[in-house]
């Protein structure tokens, strides 16, 4: 898949969470994230206990809480639309502040916010310690469909390139003293959009020709196999494991 593709959640390093094959580290995240769904909201505990075991994945992977907590801001239409059912909600009501809330819909924003932040931090957590390049091969490794790793190779290779076709043209409009203003520029703003679509659209083209003639058959050829010891699959599921027992409980207690 070529060479590596740092991003800007990816944070370098060399922790033993960064140093797990990436097949462990997307199993380990998507156990947790299900164990976690699963749990019921009445056990408020148990979201506490998962955030402690993500804090503690975060210190051994030596990812600081101001990185994490930044990143963390992706989900505050999550937060928005959480705030929002207790107002929109029905069934029994009650006073909070003066305002009249719905019942189920405080516990519905506590399930969404609760769940919903501990699944983003699981996976800002992923995606600090794993590249892009190990995440395509951790995906390819679990079997995933290989038109869908493909795809989404593609998409991470030529994102950055599209970007800068669109920097380009943006410049060249800027130089020509062109400055979207309101409707009216509507119009060259569109030209622009599909002038892009048709470059890009050809540039697959030529990309597809090139790899075709090189040998290719519908299947990327895989570089460098990672392989993962029992160890290395017993350290990455320990999290998953942990949060299970206290799921549990959850539903035990």
């Amino acid at each position: 898949m070529g060479a590596g593709h740092s991003h800007r959640l990816y944070r370098h390093g060399h922790s033993p969470v960064h140093a797990l094959p990436p097949h462990t580290k997307l199993a380990a995240v998507l156990a947790f994230v299900v164990v976690v769904v699963s749990t019921p909201r009445e056990a408020m505990w148990a979201f506490a206990a998962y955030a402690v075991l993500l804090a503690a994945v975060a210190y051994a992977a030596r990812v600081p809480a101001a990185f994490l907590l930044k990143r963390l801001l992706i989900e505050v239409p999550f937060v928005a639309f959480a705030v929002l059912l207790p107002f929109v909600a029905e069934g029994d009501r009650v006073d909070v502040l003066g305002l009249s809330l719905s019942v189920s819909g405080l516990w519905g924003a506590w399930n969404v916010l609760a769940k919903g932040t501990l699944g983003v931090a699981a996976s800002v957590l992923l995606a600090a310690t794993t590249e892009l390049r190990e995440l395509l091969h951790g995906l390819q490794r679990l079997k995933l469909p290989p038109l869908l790793v493909q795809i989404a190779s593609f998409m991470v290779r030529y994102g950055d390139v599209i970007a800068d076709e669109m920097r380009r043209m943006r410049i060249a409009r800027e130089s020509r003293g062109f400055e979207a203003r309101g409707i009216r520029h509507w119009g060259v703003l569109a030209k622009s959009a599909g002038a892009l679509f048709i470059r890009s659209y050809e540039r697959g083209e030529r990309v597809h020709l090139a790899m075709v003639s090189r040998g290719y058959t519908g299947v990327m050829p895989v570089i460098d196999e990672v392989a993962a010891s029992r160890a290395q699959w017993s350290y990455a599921l320990a999290l998953p494991c942990a949060a299970l027992v206290v799921c549990l409980l959850g539903w035990t207690l």
